[in-house]
């Protein structure tokens, strides 16, 4: 997971220092990605430091949080992913890069931000599915009111 958002961070950040910006004035379309590639390399960072740490503590026989040593009888215990969380946010960044066109950021926004929540588990949906259009509508009017930057509108702007 470190290596892939690695990867998906130095994408960002490359996109984001290649882009022609024009004359743009500061903070410009590229200054958001950039923080947001940087960020993400940290993390990236960070998560690969435990992944290493954790690994580390399993090797050498020591107890984790739960009280379980690492080894078992000289081997290693696999690590588990939860691959039911990677999928809804995954599939959940694809519908939203898919249908933003068409929905518009209100909606797709939405939908991933609702996917993201289902991934981490949230046993609330109805719930989710509010605080995601709350959420979503702020930050397409932060990015139209605060940065006079347009986002799609899809059909809730009458462009379907």
């Amino acid at each position: 997971m470190p290596a892939l958002l690695a990867a998906f961070s130095l994408y960002l950040l490359i996109g984001s220092l290649t882009m022609d910006a024009g004359d743009a004035e500061f903070p410009g379309p590229a200054f958001y990605p950039t923080i947001l590639a940087v960020a993400g390399l940290a993390v990236a960072l960070g998560l690969a430091v435990d992944v290493l740490r954790h690994h580390r503590a399993h090797a050498e026989g020591q107890a984790d949080a739960d009280g379980e040593v690492g080894q078992s009888a000289g081997r290693l215990r696999p690590a588990r992913s939860d691959f039911g969380a990677m999928a809804w946010v995954f599939f959940g960044f694809l519908a939203f890069a898919l249908l933003l066109p068409w929905l518009g950021w209100i909606l797709a926004g939405a939908l991933l931000f609702w996917c993201v929540t289902r991934g981490f588990g949230s046993p609330r949906p109805l719930f989710d599915v509010l605080v995601s259009l709350f959420v979503s509508s702020l930050t397409y009017l932060a990015f139209a009111v605060v940065l006079g930057l347009t986002l799609p509108s899809g059909i809730l702007g009458g462009g379907f």
